[in-house]
């Protein structure tokens, strides 16, 4: 697997908003142009169907967003953080990623990952809900979508029979970054992202602290130009991120209460 080139965003820590996709769209698109008139280098947006049933909230498609956010900016790095690819067809996957290439000029970026929650997001669907499962449909869907980003594609998998090829090709050559979920404290979705551009340590019941996030990564030496995306805890300085090897610091909220209000105030003091 060839290197992703790096893009025109500088060196150093890079800061980004995450933003759910579950309030009004036009919103959320205004409040991508307010980061980025606020400074900030990113804006990534969950990808869920339902999430949390009993509060019944609007959920919007995060690639539909992506693209009315990249006409309403020029500068931010837009993606999904993180698009659970077990239940997407990859070649549409791929699709949307170019396509969203194309309308920012090279802005785009793919955060992957197992996704949760498996019975709202999953089951209730048809689709898969074993954690190894999905693990298998990740891992071959991520060749998938990286060969179809890049050129023509003969793929005989356990999963998946395709030979075509995508064009255009992305404007971000070869491909624009794939960034990969890891659970921490678990190996696996570690050493899968190794694989990869990047790395998004999460736990499934809280923000990671620095400490963490470094004991999660270990003491191994990290790729060339690999990426570590960090959701910034409350209280925490973005600098003690960056100082355990964080190349992006991102900031968000959970859909409760005032949370849109809040969330568009704290983007609004920029990062």
């Amino acid at each position: 697997m060839a290197p992703v080139t790096a893009g025109p965003y500088g060196t150093g820590v890079k800061t980004a908003v995450s933003l759910p996709p579950f309030t009004d769209a036009a919103t959320l698109v205004a409040m991508a142009a307010g980061a980025e008139a606020a400074g900030w280098d990113g804006v990534f947006l969950w990808d869920h169907l339902v999430l949390l049933p009993d509060q019944r909230l609007d959920v919007h498609d995060p690639w539909v967003l992506l693209g009315a956010m990249a006409q309403a900016t020029e500068r931010v790095l837009l993606g999904t953080l993180v698009t659970p690819l077990a239940r997407r067809r990859p070649w549409v996957v791929a699709r949307h990623v170019i396509t969203l290439d194309h309308l920012s000029g090279g802005r785009a970026v793919l955060g992957v990952g197992l996704g949760e929650p498996a019975d709202a997001d999953f089951a209730a669907f048809g689709d898969p809900a074993d954690p190894r499962q999905r693990a298998a449909l990740l891992d071959e869907g991520l060749e998938l979508v990286d060969g179809l980003m890049r050129g023509p594609v003969r793929h005989h998998g356990d999963a998946f029979d395709v030979e075509t090829e995508l064009l255009p090709r992305p404007v971000r050559q070869p491909r624009p970054p794939i960034w990969v979920a890891g659970v921490a404290p678990h190996p696996r979705p570690l050493a899968r992202a190794r694989r990869w551009d990047g790395v998004a340590p999460i736990a499934l019941d809280r923000l990671l602290t620095p400490d963490e996030v470094a004991a999660y990564l270990g003491d191994d030496e990290r790729p060339a130009g690999w990426d570590v995306v960090v959701n910034a805890a409350p209280g925490v300085p973005f600098d003690d991120y960056a100082a355990i090897g964080a190349t992006w610091v991102v900031e968000g909220a959970w859909p409760a209460g005032d949370w849109v209000r809040d969330l568009r105030n704290r983007i609004a003091k920029g990062p």
